[in-house]
């Protein structure tokens, strides 16, 4: 069912276009030749009437098997700007890699043929792209200022996907899935060659991908009305995500994907020269984990000194805590997911734990020796004040050992 919000004015003055700004909005479909025609036409003219910039439409079809291709042929000699890709194999995902990888436009689009979303939300995805303020832009209905009609069961669907994504791959963005998203052409041709799903899941793979490069992502807030007609498989679609989300989080944990290559070629450099991108946050996370494992260590070695003595009380409670720091760190701050190269981490991190017992049992040691009337209560605070040395040897030791996720 094709969907008709706010249909541009025939009367308004179609802006001088920008020559060296140039659009290429792929619309990707299967089996659609009942809404094609509508479609492509009012696409066609809000580009002509609503948008400042020379604009071309690609039609991507989907190894349809009605008259879908016919129609879109017939829209293209009918339509100037408007050109057909045919794929031979269906997948959403490898109609935007093939479409995107042969523009020669500025700014590569797409948006699903139902247009369910406002197209006046057009021009504010592509600005920030064109300006090179920003390197991806996606439509988000699940954003402030978002205006969604749509049933609680997707909606539902919809939420719980996107709050997997941030818990499993520590994403940022809101809406993963909106089909209404733009890229500039460079980065497209960067991130291309590292996204393997040529489905559904494609979406968030690049967004993913992009994010951890270290790449500017654009949310804009979308009017959106759901398809009633969608054919969308909803059971085999979460299938396919939760194996694609599975699969990325061992990449990103394995450090088999070259973001470093990435970052260095398309990644925005650092606010404060010297400070590589992404440690202030890690620092802010790494030290809410910090407080977290000296407040358990304190209570441990409390709890433990009257037991074992000081000294196997240092041991036992900061053995427990490195675990526990080395696990959190692994994921709230340096975001790996995945069970992939957990034994390894942890072998890594006890390593560095080795260093923080032989300072922190060094200071107990020349407590102990030169002032033996000292409480237990002193004895901790001279701990604290050693752990908190060690702590910093351990958030370079940890970003050592998570590099391949640091960002």
């Amino acid at each position: 069912m094709t969907k008709v919000m706010t249909d541009p004015d025939p009367a308004r003055v179609r802006p001088a276009p920008t020559e060296a700004a140039t659009i290429d909005i792929v619309v990707p479909v299967y089996n659609e030749e009942r809404d094609l025609a509508t479609c492509v036409r009012r696409l066609h003219g809000f580009l002509r009437t609503g948008l400042p910039y020379r604009a071309q439409i690609t039609i991507a079809d989907n190894a349809s098997t009605d008259s879908t291709l016919a129609v879109a042929h017939e829209l293209a000699a009918e339509l100037d700007g408007v050109r057909v890709l045919h794929l031979d194999v269906k997948g959403r995902g490898r109609a935007l890699r093939s479409a995107w990888s042969a523009s020669d436009a500025d700014v590569v689009a797409y948006m699903d043929v139902d247009l369910s979303t406002d197209l006046n939300a057009l021009l504010p995805l592509v600005a920030p792209l064109l300006s090179g303020h920003s390197d991806i832009a996606v439509g988000s209905r699940l954003s402030r200022g978002s205006r969604v009609v749509r049933g609680p069961k997707r909606e539902i669907i919809s939420r719980c996907y996107n709050l997997l994504l941030r818990t499993s791959l520590r994403t940022r963005f809101a809406d993963a899935q909106c089909g209404f998203k733009a890229i500039r052409t460079d980065v497209a041709r960067r991130l291309l060659p590292l996204v393997a799903d040529g489905e559904w899941f494609f979406d968030t793979e690049l967004l993913v991908i992009a994010e951890r490069a270290g790449l500017r992502i654009h949310e804009v807030p979308v009017d959106w009305i759901d398809d009633a007609d969608s054919r969308v498989d909803i059971i085999d679609t979460a299938r396919k995500d939760l194996r694609g989300i599975w699969r990325l989080g061992r990449a990103l944990g394995n450090g088999t994907l070259p973001l470093d290559e990435v970052r260095a070629a398309l990644g925005r450099e650092p606010l404060v020269p010297g400070v590589p991108v992404g440690m202030v946050g890690q620092l802010v996370r790494f030290a809410i984990i910090g407080v977290a494992s000296t407040v358990a260590y304190a209570v441990l070695y409390l709890a433990l000194h009257s037991i074992v003595g000081a000294q196997a009380a240092n041991l036992f409670a900061l053995l427990l805590t490195a675990i526990f720091n080395t696990a959190a760190n692994r994921s709230f701050t340096f975001g790996v997911a995945g069970a992939s190269g957990m034994v390894r981490h942890q072998a890594q991190g006890l390593l560095i734990f080795g260093f923080g017992l032989l300072l922190t049992s060094g200071s107990l040691f020349v407590l102990q020796h030169g002032y033996p009337a000292a409480s237990k209560h002193l004895e901790l605070a001279v701990l604290v004040v050693a752990n908190l040395v060690a702590t910093l040897v351990r958030f370079i030791g940890l970003r050592w050992v998570f590099r391949a996720a640091a960002r």
